[in-house]
C-alpha cells in the first residue's frame, strides 16, 4: 500500500477509530444471548413428558429422568460425555434425552463455535436440524452397505456441511454411549463388555508397553527361511537383514484410550458415529520392505495379504471396510509407510474380548515359476483395562464412500457448471488484450458476467465467500487441520481453490472484481444510477488513500477477536453484508437488512463504496497480492504525467495521481485497459493518430503531380 507523506496522527487517526468503531459496533449489536436455561426448560426440550430428573452421575455422566415414577430414560451432554469438538477443533455441546427404548427423545444445542453456521444459515434451520434427531432408534445400524442413511437421521444441512456431520457424529456417538453403559443396547448391564466410554490420553510408548498395540518383526532371514531364497539369489547365501522385511503393529482401535489418542478426538468421533453397535475397528500399520496391502486390493476389493482370524473364524478385510489414515496424531508415534483402519462388521461374529490374530500372507515366486507363500502370525489379546460390564458395540457403517465423495457426487451439476464459469473467466484474464480492443465488447461481457455471478454464482448457488473462512481456515491449521473438512463443501472448495492460484498470476482482483456476488450487485447497481443520472461522488485521492486501511484493520481486529471468542469474531464479522444480501436474499430482521441497504445506496453515489473501505475479506486477499508473477495491466510513460483519464474512470480509484496501479486496491476489472487501446480517448494514442492523418496527407500532397490543380479546375 502506498501512501503520501502526511503526520502520523492524521494517516492513521481516522482509519483506526472508524474502524474500532465498525467492528464493536457490530459485535455489539449482534451479540448472542446467553445460552443458560433453567433445568426445568432443558427438561423440556430434551425429554417432553419427564417428570424429574436426578443430578448427573455415572460414566459417562448422565441424569436419569422419570415419569409417574418410573425411570424413563436419561438426559446427558454430548461434551461432558464425548468430548465434542467442531470444525475449528473448539467444543460443542448438544443437551440430548434418550428412552430406555434406545429412541432419542430430544435434543438441544446449548453451546458451539462453529464459524460455517453463521454463513448463510438461519438459526431457525440450525435448531430445526438438531432437534431432527428426535425418535431415531440408535440401537441399529446408521447406513447400509450402499452407504445410504438410515431413516430418523436428517439430511445435511446445505452450506454448513462440515457442521452438520460434526453434530450429528456428537449426537450419536453420546446417545450410544449413554445407552450402552446404562444397559439400554444389551439388556443387561452385568455381562462383560467392551470400554467404550472411558478415555484418558496416551502416548504410543505407553500402548506399547500395556499391550493395546502388539508388534511383528520380520526379517529377511526368517522370511528366506519358511519361503527359500528369492530368484537370482544363491542358495545358503546369508540374507540381508539390516532393513526388516516387515514391521506390523496391530490392535483394536475401538477402545477411547487407544483409539482417540492414535487419531485424535475429532477423527475418532466421525469414524464411530456413522457405525452399528456390534462393529469394531481394526488398526494396521507397517514400515519396511514388504506392503501388507499390496496392490490388488484397489481392483479386487480385497486385501489379499492379510486376515483377521478368531478360534475357527477368518474374517476377510475388504476395500469397502478400509478406511484409509495418512497421518497419526499421538505422541511418540513411528513414521509408519502404510496406515490402515478396518472396520469389523458386528453380524461376523467378530468378539472384540476374545483373543484374535492378524494373518500376514507372503508370497514369492521361485526361480522355476511357482508360487509359494508362508503365512505369519501376530497375535492380540485385550489388555484387562478395556475389560468392564457390557457386551461390545459401536463403530463406522461399513459400506459406501465417504461422506465428502457424497457430497461431490451430488453437487456434480453445480460444481461442473462453476467450473465453466471459471473456464470463462480465466480466458477473460489471459485474452484480455483482445477483449478489451472493443469498449462495447467488453461492457456486454462484464455485465452478463457479473450477472452470473451475482444471479447463479450468489442468489442460487449461495457461493458468497467470506471472512469468516479465512478465519476459519487459520484456526484449522492451529488446529487440527483436515482436508476432508473442506471438501465436504465443493462449491467453496473450488472456488477457495481458484482464488488461491489466480492470486499468484493476478493479484486479489479476480475474486473482488469477478466472483464476489455482493460486488458485482454493488456495481450493477451503480451501473443503473449512473444510467439514472444520479451524480457521483469524487473522493479526493489524499482522503481516499486515507480511509484504505479501515479494511485491513477490521481483518486484523477480527483475527485478533478470534483469536479470543471465534463466536465473538463470527458476530463482529456480520461487518460484511454478505450472509444479508446474497445468503438469505434480503429476509433477515430489519437492523441487518438496513446495514446492507445503507450500504448499497452509499455505492450509488460512490461505486463499490463497501469493497473500498471496509471489506475485511478484501483486506485478508490483499495482504499476499503482491507475491502475483505477472503485470498484466499495461501502463505507459505518459500515465500520471500527461494523462489522468485512468484514475478518474477507475471503479475503485485504484490509480495513484502518479499512474501507478495498487495492486492492493485493483480489482482487475480492466475499465483501464478499454481506455489504454482506445486511440479515440487515450491522449497519446490520440497523438500519435495525428501525427499518422498529418503523415498521411504530406504523403497524399508530395505524390500530387505538378500542375495537377492548375489543369483541374481554374476559373
Amino acid at each position: 500500500m502506498c501512501l503520501r507523506p502526511v503526520e502520523p496522527q492524521s494517516r492513521g487517526g481516522i482509519s483506526v477509530a472508524v474502524a474500532v468503531a465498525l467492528v464493536a459496533l457490530v459485535a455489539a449489536g449482534a451479540k448472542a444471548a446467553d445460552t443458560a436455561l433453567p433445568a426445568a426448560a432443558m427438561l423440556a426440550e430434551a425429554f417432553p413428558g419427564g417428570d424429574r430428573t436426578e443430578a448427573f452421575a455415572g460414566q459417562p455422566p448422565a441424569a436419569p429422568v422419570y415419569r409417574d415414577g418410573h425411570l424413563a430414560g436419561y438426559v446427558f451432554s454430548t461434551h461432558d460425555t464425548v468430548g465434542s469438538v467442531g470444525y475449528a477443533g473448539r467444543p460443542i455441546d448438544i443437551v440430548v434425552g434418550i428412552g430406555i427404548d434406545g429412541v432419542i427423545t430430544g435434543a438441544q444445542l446449548r453451546r458451539h463455535e462453529e464459524p460455517i453456521l453463521v454463513i448463510g444459515i438461519p438459526e431457525r434451520r440450525l435448531k430445526d436440524y438438531v432437534a431432527g434427531f428426535v425418535g431415531l432408534d440408535v440401537t441399529g445400524r446408521l447406513r447400509d452397505s450402499t452407504g445410504a442413511r438410515a431413516a430418523g437421521i436428517p439430511d445435511i444441512i446445505s452450506g454448513a456441511s462440515v457442521s452438520s456431520v460434526v453434530i450429528r457424529d456428537a449426537v450419536l456417538r453420546s446417545a450410544r454411549a449413554v445407552a450402552r453403559s446404562r444397559g439400554l443396547l444389551v439388556g443387561d448391564a452385568s455381562a462383560a463388555r467392551l470400554d467404550r466410554e472411558g478415555f484418558a490420553e496416551a502416548a504410543w510408548p505407553d500402548l506399547m508397553a500395556d499391550g493395546s498395540m502388539v508388534r511383528l518383526r520380520l526379517a529377511r532371514s526368517a522370511v528366506e527361511a519358511a519361503l527359500g531364497p528369492p530368484p537370482g539369489q544363491a542358495a545358503g547365501a546369508p540374507a540381508d537383514d539390516t532393513a526388516p522385511f516387515i514391521d506390523l503393529y496391530a490392535g483394536l482401535l475401538t477402545p477411547p484410550r487407544v483409539g482417540q489418542s492414535l487419531l485424535g478426538a475429532r477423527d475418532y468421533n466421525a469414524v464411530l458415529a456413522g457405525l452399528a453397535p456390534k462393529d469394531q475397528l481394526v488398526f494396521v500399520a507397517a514400515n519396511g520392505l514388504y506392503s501388507f496391502k499390496g496392490t490388488g486390493w484397489v481392483r479386487s476389493g480385497r486385501f489379499e495379504r492379510i486376515e483377521l482370524i478368531q478360534g475357527n473364524r477368518s474374517i476377510k478385510l475388504t476395500k469397502d471396510n478400509h478406511r484409509n489414515v495418512e497421518t497419526l496424531r499421538i505422541n511418540g508415534a513411528p513414521e509408519f509407510r502404510e496406515i490402515g483402519v478396518f472396520v469389523v462388521a458386528g453380524d461376523t461374529g467378530f468378539d472384540p474380548l476374545a483373543p484374535w490374530r492378524l494373518s500376514l500372507l507372503v508370497t514369492r515366486q521361485t526361480a522355476g515359476g511357482n508360487e509359494v507363500n508362508a503365512a505369519f502370525d501376530l497375535s492380540y489379546a485385550l489388555p484387562a483395562r478395556y475389560r468392564i460390564g457390557g457386551e461390545a458395540a459401536d463403530s463406522r457403517a461399513a459400506g459406501g464412500p465417504p461422506l465428502w465423495q457424497r457430497m461431490w457426487r451430488d453437487s456434480a451439476g453445480t460444481v461442473t457448471a462453476l467450473g465453466v464459469m471459471l473456464a470463462a473467466l480465466t480466458a477473460i484474464l489471459v485474452f484480455q488484450d483482445a477483449l478489451v480492443r472493443s469498449h462495447r465488447r467488453y461492457r456486454i461481457i462484464r455485465l452478463a458476467f457479473l450477472g452470473v455471478t451475482l444471479v447463479w454464482l450468489g442468489w442460487y448457488a449461495g457461493a458468497q465467500l467470506s471472512v469468516v473462512n479465512v478465519l476459519t481456515f487459520v484456526h484449522s491449521l492451529m488446529g487440527e487441520f483436515h482436508w476432508e473438512f473442506f471438501l465436504l463443501d465443493p462449491l467453496s472448495f473450488v472456488l477457495w481453490s481458484y482464488v488461491a492460484v489466480t492470486m499468484l498470476f493476478w493479484g486479489r482482483g479476480v475474486f473482488c472484481g469477478w466472483l464476489c456476488p455482493f460486488g458485482a450487485l454493488q456495481e450493477l447497481a451503480n451501473g443503473i444510477a449512473r444510467k439514472l443520472k444520479v451524480p457521483q461522488v469524487a473522493m479526493p485521492f489524499g482522503l481516499h488513500e486515507r480511509l484504505w486501511p479501515i479494511k485491513y484493520i477490521i481483518f486484523l481486529g477480527l483475527f485478533a477477536l478470534s483469536l479470543h471468542s471465534t463466536n465473538l469474531a463470527v458476530v463482529a464479522s456480520e461487518i460484511e453484508p454478505f450472509k444479508t444480501a446474497i445468503s438469505l436474499k434480503f429476509m433477515r430482521a430489519w437492523p441487518f437488512v438496513a446495514y446492507a441497504a445503507a450500504l448499497l445506496v452509499a455505492g450509488l453515489f460512490i461505486e463499490r463504496f463497501f469493497c473500498r473501505y471496509l471489506c475485511p475479506l478484501g483486506g485478508a486477499l490483499a495482504i499476499p497480492a503482491r507475491l502475483r508473477m505477472f503485470e498484466w495491466l499495461k501502463r505507459r510513460h505518459q500515465c500520471g504525467t500527461e494523462c489522468h483519464i485512468c484514475a478518474i474512470r477507475c471503479t475503485v480509484q485504484a490509480i495513484h495521481p502518479s499512474g501507478e496501479i495498487n495492486p492492493n486496491e485493483c480489482i482487475h476489472c480492466l475499465e483501464c485497459q478499454t481506455l489504454y487501446q482506445d486511440d479515440t480517448i487515450c491522449p497519446p494514442l490520440v497523438a500519435l493518430n495525428r501525427r499518422r492523418e498529418r503523415r498521411a496527407a504530406l504523403s497524399r500532397t508530395m505524390d500530387t503531380p505538378k500542375g495537377a490543380d492548375a489543369a483541374g479546375g481554374a476559373p
